[in-house]
């Protein structure tokens, strides 16, 4: 979770319970709503295959996405829940780091109900229905990635209670949202803000921009990242397996201790004993 985007009050605005969830008000979708949706959806359906992860695609046709319009958080969570236990909750837009993290550790995802307009394809800077949803939620089908995210959740409220949650972000920046996989000698995308939008979908695999590195739990949580365009560095896992049992067998509270006194390392950079998997050329952030 990026704690530069989270609410910036404890309080829940007006009609929202104490837990920030809000009804979804699905039949207040209006028909051009609902067509933004089933554009972007066309659009990166046909462009992330044999692009995405296996698992993200199937958990696109398990959930039954594919339906026309906003999905239903009710019924999509009556599959979710079939599948592996979780469910979609609605939230009014930006919550508490906690609050976030008590979601997840009890199996809930918080999605915002609002969807962009039209105008608005390619970036938005508050997450929207269509990331939240098209972005986080097929992969929480997959009974590894689900346990990751409960794990996350439980790290998260642990780290809320030790000053720690800027350090835990980095972690969930680098893989839920803008993580990459190795899949079948190749690799694929599985973060959410990537497969939810169509620029960097391209950009992330294909343009010689950027480094991909291989996942290392403790380098990425002292690499800063991007909010104001697409990464200069992307991490690469070998299987969720493998993130889970990194974040199952790691114990925080040592680590969070060890990397106090350490610097963090700038975005761009490669260090000796970095796994790289394609050294960037960093054309993209010296462009701007």
């Amino acid at each position: 979770m990026d704690s530069n985007l989270t609410a910036t009050t404890d309080a829940p605005p007006a009609g929202a319970a104490a837990d920030w969830t809000i009804p979804q008000r699905w039949s207040d979708y209006t028909p051009a709503e609902h067509a933004v949706w089933d554009t972007l959806f066309a659009r990166q359906s046909a462009m992330l295959q044999g692009r995405a992860a296996d698992a993200f695609l199937r958990g696109v046709d398990v959930l039954k996405m594919t339906r026309p319009g906003i999905p239903d958080f009710t019924e999509l969570s009556e599959r979710l829940l079939a599948l592996t236990g979780w469910q979609v909750v609605a939230v009014p837009g930006l919550v508490p780091d906690e609050v976030f993290f008590g979601h997840l550790a009890e199996r809930r995802f918080v999605s915002g109900r609002f969807i962009r307009t039209a105008d608005q394809l390619d970036y938005l800077q508050e997450p929207d229905v269509f990331h939240d949803v098209f972005g986080h939620v097929p992969l929480l089908a997959d009974p590894v990635f689900a346990d990751y995210m409960q794990a996350y959740g439980r790290g998260g409220l642990r780290a809320a209670g030790a000053g720690a949650i800027a350090r835990l972000s980095r972690l969930y920046w680098y893989t839920v949202e803008f993580g990459l996989v190795r899949e079948a000698g190749a690799l694929k995308l599985y973060g959410a803000g990537i497969v939810s939008s169509h620029g960097e979908s391209l950009y992330a695999l294909d343009d010689p921009s950027p480094n991909r590195i291989g996942f290392d739990l403790r380098r990425i949580m002292r690499t800063p990242y991007r909010i104001d365009d697409y990464q200069q560095a992307y991490f690469v896992i070998d299987s969720f397996d493998d993130l889970l049992r990194h974040t199952l067998e790691t114990d925080f509270g040592p680590l969070y201790a060890e990397l106090e006194a350490l610097p963090d390392h700038a975005i761009g950079t490669i260090l000796p004993e970095d796994d790289v998997i394609t050294r960037g050329t960093q054309a993209r952030v010296q462009r701007r």
